[in-house]
Parts: structure tokens; sequence; C-alpha cells
């Protein structure tokens, strides 16, 4: 965090003058290890061992905040009988199709519900990064659920919890991180001492977290000790994700994601959504709990939004329009569709994927066989030049005389350039005004699309086709100013709040989403940003002029909330857990809740409230369920559905990995997206073959002084002098084992690239000892390519595609490699070099690893 978010470090900072304790976990020493007051080293992709390892030291020793864990989790909810865990399964849950690679999760529900999964096209999620769409709301949970308060049922969730993370051992967690046990039992020891009614811990992660093949599981096991602890929803509390730049967050709220709406709405399936009321029943779950149950408001309100006049009850708010997704759209299934020529066109704007994204040659490769490419950006990049410029050149396989791709470069504005709103990680909404003029061509995005999407409307306008009624029916009216007509940033806000459609009234809750046509909303979580007509992201009041919550800095969705599922701030009753942490409460004078944030909660709704039998939606949460989005209202431990790889986390190694998992004999997350095609191989793991042809262990995270993919910063010469060139951190007892001299050359190899960097010797890598051998890791920034003030190879050429199964973000922070003295080949020798390697891996380009390494699991589930 003091590396990559430095601005947002100064408050880890006073928290650790104020007495907080900071424990920092990597496999590298950074800035941010130097400031905490333990580090602790770990074997990349080993988190869920380690976080698995701390909820069996809260079980095991009756440490969990056992008031909140009763009354605000699923910890007594009793599961069904035909579940079957990990534990029994070497590795696999109940419900495996290995036919498929996925789980049928009918046995994962509660007892009762084994029917109401919605599970049988688990493939077809796999496709459409179908966990994505519970990003912000809770799979269906129908009707009453059993439960036992006791907590003593061998079925309810707090017993199956004990049973699967009963290995998690602190000897297990040294074996398999290579953290020392009184390093472990250290932290363990401090996490849970700061729970309680009186104390809140806070748990911060980098958004590489999620750039695994069980991404989305490290994450579920960070949630289950928040919430065992009791700091879910409460000051001091909670999960921190540390987006990576600027507005990571509001382009998932109002998504540049192939299957997501704005707000979270999910993209509408082909096969399985044909009409406007099937999809909105996919997405409110007829007979739910819990507030996605007003689906349809915000549903019709954007697309009332969208196509204004044309879009009626009638025809459905021309739901008809709406693209549908077909199956994997994502980023690496298109590139490989580059490649394989069933794209003609792409538009390219605000990343780098020659530089920025996994397996850099096959982004070029797919890039080279396009019939035309906009790249739109502030310089001259990678992913603008690779035809010319590109490594591929000089080994032959791109021939810039014959490079069928057009590219259109058109300069982008950068943001101090523009006017409009950033979503920092905490979902604030923070309004920038335009410092300075763009300079010569260069313009903003809004400005690009608005008059794109004026100039196609304009070249269509007579035509009679069905096909362009969706563009010629879209509300494209904002109004413009200056010389260059800019359209009006705050017009655009102004959408996205909603209005009501006969008066143009701003919004101000999207409680008053109506289902009836009469709002347009552009994304429901974002109404209230406008409010009464004034843009409230744009207030700067100062915190010495407001209480501490600071509701007047920005505006936050949803609703201003500052810290969300706030009710669970207060016990049962109502009442603050604690004085010091006193943060929403019922006020029974006045009959409502209060406090110093806005309650994330009905304001009327009495603890007492219990739901009369039958009831749904917001009417079926109780006075005293605070997850108001999940189905039941509880926080969950165990996820019976939502989550394609298990209701529970579980520790798989990832797809390259030097040593067998010592868990189970299932080695790597059995649903992970593999890509079989000629241009992505995967380097062997154990129980494979020839493993011990890539032995080291290789990771990538920023350097402070550059950016991403290194466009904008590689370009600056001040950061360019302080960082100037491509590096390879490795320890000192590697560098004596391979020959590696300090500020001398090395290559690193992958079965898909090699690349070279300059060698730094630090201590800042230790030798880990992992299941009674010695592993070496080596460090890399991910900042450099071949174009700018600075340049050098780039590390993501090393990677190759696997993705997480529930939202297909690439394993991209941990791979297998060699690493030799020296500069690597150049031209076809380093073609030949690379094909050497995979020869004696016995790797078969095309041919995936195989999903499947345990004889039991196959057997038990009826495989072949």
């Amino acid at each position: 965090m003091a590396e990559a978010h430095p601005v947002g470090f100064q408050w880890v900072m006073e928290a650790k003058r104020r007495g907080a304790k900071v424990f920092h976990v990597d496999p590298r020493f950074t800035r941010t290890s130097a400031l905490a007051d333990s580090f602790l080293s770990i074997r990349a992709g080993t988190d869920i061992a380690l976080l698995g390892g701390v909820v069996r030291y809260i079980l095991d020793n009756e440490l969990d905040f056992r008031e909140y864990v009763l009354s605000y989790t699923n910890a007594a909810t009793i599961v069904s009988a035909e579940f079957s865990d990990t534990e029994d399964g070497d590795g696999f849950f109940s419900g495996f199709d290995p036919e498929t690679g996925t789980y049928v999760q009918d046995s994962w529900q509660y007892e009762g519900h084994e029917g109401s999964s919605g599970s049988g096209h688990t493939a077809q999620e796999r496709d459409s990064a179908a966990g994505l769409t519970h990003e912000s709301h809770g799979a269906p949970v129908g009707g009453q659920t059993q439960r036992d308060e006791t907590l003593q049922h061998p079925r309810c969730v707090y017993q199956i919890l004990k049973r699967h993370f009963s290995r998690y051992t602190p000897e297990m967690v040294e074996r398999v991180c290579g953290i020392p046990q009184e390093k472990f039992l250290e932290l363990a020891r401090a996490w849970t001492e700061n729970s309680g009614r009186e104390r809140t811990g806070m748990l911060i992660y980098s958004v590489g977290w999620t750039q695994h093949s069980v991404g989305v599981q490290y994450i579920r096991t960070g949630a289950i000790i928040q919430l065992l602890l009791g700091n879910m929803g409460r000051p001091g509390g909670g999960i921190m994700a540390l987006r990576g730049h600027a507005s990571i967050q509001g382009s998932t709220d109002i998504p540049t994601l192939f299957n997501l709406l704005p707000g979270y709405l999910p993209m509408p399936h082909h096969a399985d959504h044909p009409s406007f009321d099937e999809w909105v029943d996919s997405i409110r779950h007829p007979g739910q709990k819990g507030f996605w149950g007003n689906a349809r408001s915000f549903a019709a309100s954007l697309l009332k939004a969208y196509w204004g006049d044309a879009a009626t009850p009638e025809n459905d708010y021309c739901y008809g329009y709406l693209p549908r997704l077909t199956g994997d759209h994502g980023t690496y299934q298109q590139v490989l569709n580059m490649i394989d020529g069933k794209i003609k066109g792409y538009f390219l704007l605000g990343q780098n994927p020659a530089v920025g994204s996994a397996h850099g040659r096959a982004q070029r490769l797919g890039m080279a066989n396009l019939d035309w490419l906009v790249v739109r950006d502030l310089f001259m990049i990678e992913s603008a030049t690779f035809w010319q410029n590109g490594p591929e050149v000089t080994t032959g396989e791109i021939v810039p005389e014959e490079c069928r791709t057009e590219v259109f470069f058109l300069p982008a504005a950068s943001h101090v350039e523009k006017e409009g709103t950033f979503t920092q990680t905490q979902r604030l909404l923070q309004w920038r005004e335009k410092a300075v003029e763009p300079p010569g061509d260069a313009r903003s995005e809004l400005w690009f699309f608005y008059h794109l999407g004026r100039k196609l409307r304009e070249k269509l306008a007579d035509s009679k086709l069905p096909r362009d009624r969706a563009l010629l029916d879209l509300t494209w009216d904002y109004p413009t100013h200056g010389p260059n007509a800019e359209p009006s940033a705050e017009s655009v806000l102004r959408e996205i709040n909603g209005y009501d459609v006969a008066s143009g009234r701003p919004l101000s809750s999207f409680a008053e989403a109506r289902a009836d046509g009469s709002t347009a909303i552009g994304c429901w979580i974002y109404t209230g940003v406008y409010a009464d007509g004034v843009n409230q992201a744009a207030r700067r009041k100062s915190r010495h002029e407001q209480d501490w919550v600071a509701a007047e800095w920005g505006w936050a969705w949803p609703a201003n909330r500052r810290i969300l599922y706030n009710r669970a701030s207060a016990d049962p009753d109502g009442n603050p857990w604690s004085e010091r942490k006193r943060y929403v409460w019922w006020d029974a004078e006045k009959a409502e809740w209060t406090g110093y944030d806005v309650p994330d909660f009905e304001k009327t709704k009495p603890p007492s409230y219990r739901p009369p039998p039958g009831v749904s939606g917001t009417e079926g949460i109780a006075g005293d369920d605070p997850f108001v989005m999940q189905g039941d209202g509880k926080g969950w431990l165990y996820a019976p559905s939502g989550v394609l790889d298990g209701p529970l986390p579980t520790h798989y190694e990832p797809v390259e990995s030097p040593v067998r998992n010592p868990f189970y004999g299932q080695q790597a997350n059995p649903t992970r997206k593999m890509y079989a095609h000629p241009v992505n191989s995967v380097n062997p793991s154990p129980p494979e073959e020839h493993s011990q042809v890539f032995p080291y262990v290789f990771t990538v995270s920023r350097l402070t002084e550059h950016h991403t993919a290194g466009g904008m910063s590689r370009t600056v010469s001040p950061l360019a002098e302080l960082q100037p060139e491509m590096f390879v951190e490795v320890s000192p007892e590697l560098a004596v084992e391979r020959g590696l001299d300090h500020l001398g050359w090395a290559h690193l190899v992958t079965a898909r690239a090699a690349i070279e960097a300059k060698v730094l010797v630090t201590d800042r890598l230790t030798p880990l000892r992992v299941d009674g051998r010695v592993i070496h890791q080596v460090w890399l920034p991910y900042h450099f390519g071949f174009e700018g003030l600075v340049t050098g190879d780039s590390a993501n050429d090393l990677f190759g595609i696997s993705l997480d199964p529930n939202v297909l973000i690439q394993e991209s922070k941990v791979g297998t490699c060699d690493i030799r003295a020296g500069r690597r080949p150049r031209g076809t020798d380093l073609l030949d070099l690379v094909a050497g390697y995979q020869r004696r891996a016995g790797i078969v380009p095309g041919q995936n690893a195989p999903a499947v390494t345990t004889d039991s699991a196959g057997k038990e589930r009826g495989a072949s």
C-alpha cells in the first residue's frame, strides 16, 4: 500500500501513530513492510492457506464474536445432507462434473432448498463470469431456512466451517506458505484480540489479490475472518480493496465489463432471458427477500434512460434493443479470436494490452491480425506501434510491410484536461474540474463517444432497417459547449443520477425508482449524487468544519453512505455495541435509525420487526438482519450459491507451481478457465512430469515511480530517471546458485516467452522452506515496454492465460520460470530457446494441463 497507494497509506500511518498494529503479508519486503510492525514473507499464491489458518485459530479457540456471529451471519443455518466437503473428496466438493470441469450446486444448498440453486448451466456461468453478477448482491435463498442457534448441529455452517479448516494448522501454514509458526501465531493473536464490542480490525488487500486462479476465494476467506470477528459494517473494520488507479471502482459501477450493466445489473443471456420479465426475475428472484426485490424499477429506469420516449411499458422499455451474451466475451477470449481471424476491428481506450495484459505475445499477435484498430491514448503506446517496434518484428512473426492491421491513433485528453468524476476505492465520487485545455487534437472520451455516436446516427438517419432502431432511438441529446463542442459532463452526471420523466426533477434516492417508465436512471446506485439539482460530488467541505464521517466531502454510493451494512454497528436490539464504536443506532424515542452515517437499513423498521410468513423484497428482511442485499439478510460464512468453485475457500496451488498441493490430491482449482490454443502453453506442475524445468517462482507488482503499463510514467523524464530500466530482484542465495551478478544481466524463461532484465541482488526476497525444500522467488515490475524514454522487456510476456472461473481474471501474480545469467537471444534464436524449453518440459502447445489430478475424486463422481 505504501508502494502503490501512498496517498491512502498516510492514514494507515496515522492509525499506527494512535496505537494500531500493522501487519504486512507479501512475497517481497517493500516500503510497506519497512513501516509495518510485522512483516510475513509468503510464497506467492498461498494466501488461502494463511487465512484459513487464521479461521482455524479463531474457531478452535472460540475467539469469534459470538453474539454478532449468531445474529448476523449464517453460522447457525443448516446445510443439506447431500453436501460433502473437500475433506471427503480429496479437494473436491460434491457435485463436480469432470466432463465440464464445473459444479452442479444443488447439494451445496441449505437444508430443504436443494432444488433452488439455479445450477445446471455452470459452464455457461463460467463463460459469462457469473460471479460478477453477485458482486453487490447475494444469490437466491428461497423461503425460511432451518437453524440451530446452539451451533451444535453437525451440518450447521459453524460446524462445517470447523471441519473444513481443521487441517489449516500453524504447522501446515508453515509447510505451505513458508511462514514460521511463531510469525503466523503473532498475526492470529493480534487479529483476534482486535475483535468484540470495543475493538475492530481492518483487512486491506491490493487489487492484485484478484489476479489468481482462486482470486475470488482469497477475498471470501478474508470476509469469513471479518465476519467471525464482527468487523463488517462497523467503523474501523471491514475489507478495503485497493483499486489499481483512480476510477477502477467507477468502471465496475458503470461498467466497462462485458457482462454487467450499470449498477451491477447482469447483462441478459440470449438463451436464458428472451423477455424483459425473465431477465428481471433472474435478478430479483420472485419471493426473494432483500433490496434486490426492487430490480424491476432499476432495470426499467435504466432502459428509460437509454431510449427515452421510445421506451414504453408496451414494448418492455426497448428491452429488445439490449445486446445479449452468447458465451465468453472476455478480453482473453477476444484476443484468441483475433489470432483466429474472428474479430475484424477493435477500440482500445485506457489500456495497453501489449504490455499490461497477460501473455503479451498473444496480445500483439492478435492485434496484428485485425482489419483496423483504434487506439486513443496520451502517448504512442506499445499497443499502437506493435506492428513496427514489437519483439515479434525481430523474430519475424510480424512483418511490418505485410501486417494487415490499419491503426488509427487518436490523441486523448488526460484527467487534468477534462471535467468529470473519479470513483475512489471507498465508493466515493469526487468531481474534478478541468485544469488546462488539452493540447492540439487531444479530446476527452466523452467528446469522442458523443461525436462518434452523433456521426453514426447521422449516417443512419434515413435507415428503415429494424436493426438500426437501437442506435437511432437512443437519448443522445447532451448539451455541448466551447469551440470543440465538448459535451457537458454535468449533464451526463444528471442522467446517471436519474430524474422524473414528466418534470425533469433530479431524483434524491434510488427508493424513488419506478417500474412504470416514470423515472429514468443511468445507474441506480449513484442516485442522489445530483440530488436537488446540485452536484454533490463537487462538495469540498473541510473536515475541520464537520464531524469525523465527513459526509459533505464528495458523495459515496449508495445514498452517500460511508460504511456499507452499518446496521451491524449496532447490536440486535439496535443499541451501539459500545460507546467507543458508536456509529448507527435505533432511536426508540423518534422510532427511527440514526447516527453519524446514513443508516444502511429502512429508516423506520424497528429491531423487533419480524416478517410475516411468505413476504418478499424489503418486507422480508427482519429488523435484526443487517445484510440487506443478501437473500437471507445474513453475512455468508458459507456460500450456498453464487461462487462457482466452491461454497468455502480451499487451498489449491497456483496453475504453475513447483510443489505438490500438501492439502489435497487435487493440485489446482479444477474449475479454472483454460484455453486450449496453440499460442497458449502452461508450464508443468506436480504431479505432472518435468516441473523441475521451471523451478523458480516469479511474481510481479508495481513501483511507486511508474503507473500501470508505463505509458503515462515512462514518458515523464523525472520518473524515468528514478526507475530507468527493467530489473529483476533475486536473493543472494539464488544469485550464487545461478551465477547472477548484481547489476548484470539475466533472462527469465517460461513456456510462452523469454525476457531480460538487470539483476538486483537484495535481501528483500528470502528463500522459503516449503514442504521440506527450499523455494526461491524472484520479483519483477510490470511497467516496462519498448516505447517511451526508458524501455525494457515486459514482465507480462512471461504469463500464460489461466483465469479465475468466477470473474475471468487472469492469474498474473504468480508463475514458474527458469532464470539464467546473461542477455536473452535475439531473432529466431529467441523462438528456438522457448521451443527448447517446451520440448524439455514435455509441453505440446495448445494442450492444457489436466484439470483433475486425483483419481479418487473422478471415481467418486462417475468419471470414466
